[in-house]
């Protein structure tokens, strides 16, 4: 099996590629474009067209098929299937072929995604693609200082991206343009769209009405050589807001509480579809941050439906023309029918949230800051707070910066700042530039704050941290979407909390988890108390954005003569060969590399930080297969007997002897395996290092995907607990 199954033979590539004309990404984008409808989808894409009429006149067939209101998901989903008059469509058992409008892919998983591009032997990508270089670049000192290191230590990598995507037809967002759910959702993303990512937060579009899904690279691939993309039908989790968001309470709270009811993994399965009256008090951008964090939950993505907040939104980023069509297929397509049934119904009062700060080591376990304190204090949990942080992909908005910076400006009036360090992520050079100009930038300088580059920085675990050594017990608090053991630091002690933006401000100020700014007082430089007012901020800026610096380069329409190089002596970069394939034979007599206690998500099969340099570089980056993952035989990490000679090695290690000798794998482990991150690597590192079969007690979507896209057989036990039976 290849790297990138159901791509063309490599005997047909040559015939194949000579068939596709320079204008395949016009003539192949879904039929759905070809419509009177004239205006473009983005500005970077002006001759592709809205699509509404087309895929209203799809969702009207499955509808005379279905015979029944539909939710909001399923007219998204539906009307971007394949062939809607003969689809199978049963929710949560049938396989739908569905044709996404475009695909976006981070640096980090986009080598991978176009080395297996390369390899199909195709001239151009059929949909509308773009790779946004966010990942690589590690938070050091400041965004200017640590944005230069990254270009010049990335150098290879990039120009392998920049001269990939000329070549083949995909938009390139260079290092400093911002993270990538944040440039699509200023750029992209629309109501009604049907978009892929390689990237587990790509739901993050949902803000902004769209359909937009994670998945791994070899998907992407499927998708740009124009074959259609295959998703077991999803129910849908219908979540009923009423109520309206007002104080210390923040769109952050609404996913920290569904978090809280549904944990890791009950959303697997399932699109999660917000609606009710409370929807209008949300900004579109955090409508973005709960879509964003519904990838916490297992969910296949998040949606809310149009309404005038994103047609503000739209306005206000130079898109005035989609928000008059949306407005148009408001009702027909961008809206769920009255009576649409949901698979499960959750209920939340936006009146009564009260704020939520969850953690440590897992985004589920949820404490309102009423209770933050006590529990904090009864669990063990450091109460000194070392780092707080604000941004990512989920936390990085015009309005969140705004609402942080109200807070600050607080604290500065009465003489005092932040306590600990305190760091801020921009979520694009637009929200760069746009803060520094309304003097926000400025504000957090003053109140103590470092300015991180645009990227995902300390979120993903690019984070030089000095103040601690590895393995002392800390507590951080964060506005991101993940807390997974030594996620952000690589150091397993660091407790690290997820909040909303303003509530890490004002921890930062007071430097402590048992402190409440709704009920609690700070003393200020005079030293009379004072209590922190809530927090405000505008929704958009009042002069509109300022979009920086151009950092963006769009492919030539004939990229044929553009040369992709790719050293055989990098170890960065490594152009793929074919895996081995199956002699049709059982598999028999296979050992059992390792049994993974507990949790194993991506990253611990995986890890980022250091690792994302070798993303591009299978054999390499398979020196960290199972590293974090804990051995059940004796709770320790990358230490497993080798059944050989008896002996104990490094997981990687022991692998490639085992792969060496013949000797086929298998590994096993435990609920919700691979929940986390899109990345491939977690499935492809494996079947590079000799496994066969992963066999566990449950899956997260992603990673079963992935393991089928790279020929490793996704198990089951039939019974949970034989897991218990296994050595």
């Amino acid at each position: 099996m290849s790297y990138c199954t159901r791509i063309i033979s490599r005997q047909a590539k040559r015939a194949a590629a000579t068939a596709y004309a320079l204008n395949l990404q016009q003539r192949l984008f879904h039929a759905s474009c070809v419509t009177a409808s004239k205006v473009a989808i983005s500005k970077f894409d002006s001759s592709v067209y809205m699509p509404y009429e087309k895929l209203a006149g799809r969702i009207e067939i499955v509808k005379k098929r279905l015979g029944r209101p539909l939710t909001l998901s399923e007219k998204v989903l539906y009307s971007h299937l394949d062939d809607p008059q003969k689809q199978e469509i049963e929710r949560g058992i049938s396989y739908l072929r569905l044709r996404p409008d475009r695909v976006a892919m981070q640096d980090a998983t986009a080598q991978m995604a176009m080395l297996q591009f390369i390899s199909s032997g195709l001239k151009r990508v059929a949909v509308p693609s773009t790779i946004h270089c966010d990942h690589l670049i590690e938070a050091q000192i400041g965004g200017e200082q640590d944005l230069k290191r990254a270009k010049d230590i990335n150098a290879e990598v990039y120009k392998f991206l920049s001269t990939a995507g000329a070549k083949y037809g995909v938009g390139f967002w260079k290092p400093g343009s911002g993270i990538i759910h944040q440039i699509i959702l200023e750029n992209y993303a629309f109501p009604g769209l049907l978009m892929i990512g390689t990237d587990s937060h790509t739901p993050n579009g949902g803000g902004l009405g769209g359909l937009c899904i994670g998945v791994g690279g070899a998907d992407a691939v499927d998708v740009m050589a124009d074959i259609p993309w295959e998703l077991k039908c999803p129910k849908v989790i219908g979540v009923h807001l009423t109520g309206k968001i007002s104080g210390w309470t923040s769109p952050k709270d609404v996913i920290l509480k569904v978090a809280d009811i549904l944990t890791v993994k009950g959303g697997t399965g399932a699109i999660i579809e917000y609606h009710g009256k409370g929807v209008d008090s949300i900004s579109c951008t955090g409508m973005a941050t709960i879509c964003n964090m519904g990838a916490e939950i297992g969910a296949t993505t998040s949606l809310f439906p149009f309404n005038n907040r994103m047609a503000d939104y739209l306005k206000s980023t130079g898109r005035a023309g989609i928000a008059g069509e949306a407005t148009k297929f408001q009702g027909k397509l961008l809206s769920p029918d009255h009576g649409c049934k949901y698979d499960d119904l959750i209920e939340i009062n936006l009146d009564k949230l009260e704020p939520h700060v969850n953690g440590p080591f897992t985004p589920d376990l949820a404490h309102p800051i009423s209770k933050l304190g006590d529990n904090s204090k009864k669990n063990g949990y450091p109460l000194d707070i070392r780092v707080g942080l604000i941004g990512s992909c989920t936390n990085s908005s015009y309005e969140d910066m705004g609402r942080c910076a109200s807070i600050a400006n607080d604290a500065l009036s009465h003489g005092i700042k932040s306590k600990i360090p305190f760091n801020v992520t921009p979520g694009s050079e637009q929200i760069r530039a746009t803060i520094e100009r309304d003097g926000i930038g400025e504000t957090f300088r003053q109140f103590g704050g470092t300015v991180l580059a645009n990227a995902c920085g300390p979120c993903i675990g690019q984070w030089d941290r000095k103040d601690v050594k590895k393995g002392e017990k800390n507590t951080i608090v964060t506005s991101y979407n993940r807390n997974f053991t030594g996620r952000n630091d690589a150091n397993p002690a660091t407790h690290c909390f997820v909040t909303s933006p303003e509530m890490v401000t004002a921890l930062s100020i007071a430097g402590r988890l048992d402190f409440n700014p709704l009920t609690d007082s700070l003393k200020g430089a005079d030293g009379k108390e004072f209590q922190l007012k809530a927090p405000f901020g505008d929704e958009l800026p009042n002069k509109g954005f300022d979009p920086g610096q151009d950092t963006y380069d769009a492919p030539p329409s004939d990229g044929s003569s553009v040369r992709v190089d790719v050293d055989p002596k990098s170890n960065r970069l490594q152009l793929l060969e074919p895996f081995d394939t199956w002699d049709g034979k059982d598999l028999q007599d296979m050992t059992v590399l390792i049994k993974v206690k507990g949790k194993c998500t991506t990253d611990h099969i995986s890890a980022a930080g250091p690792w994302l340099k070798y993303r591009g570089h299978l054999d390499n980056i398979s020196n960290n297969m199972f590293i974090g993952a804990v051995n059940s035989e004796n709770g320790e990490m990358n230490k497993i007997k080798n059944q050989l000679n008896g002996e104990w090695g490094g997981v990687p290690d022991v692998a490639r002897i085992y792969k060496s000798k013949g000797i086929n794998w298998v590994a096993v482990g435990d609920e919700n395996y691979g929940e986390g991150s899109s990345r491939e690597h977690a499935a492809l590192e494996p079947r590079h290092l000799g496994g066969r079969a992963i066999i566990v007690k449950s899956f997260a979507r992603i990673h079963e995907t992935n393991l089928k896209k790279q020929g490793l057989l996704p198990l089951t036990f039939a019974d949970p607990a034989d897991y218990d039976k296994v050595s």
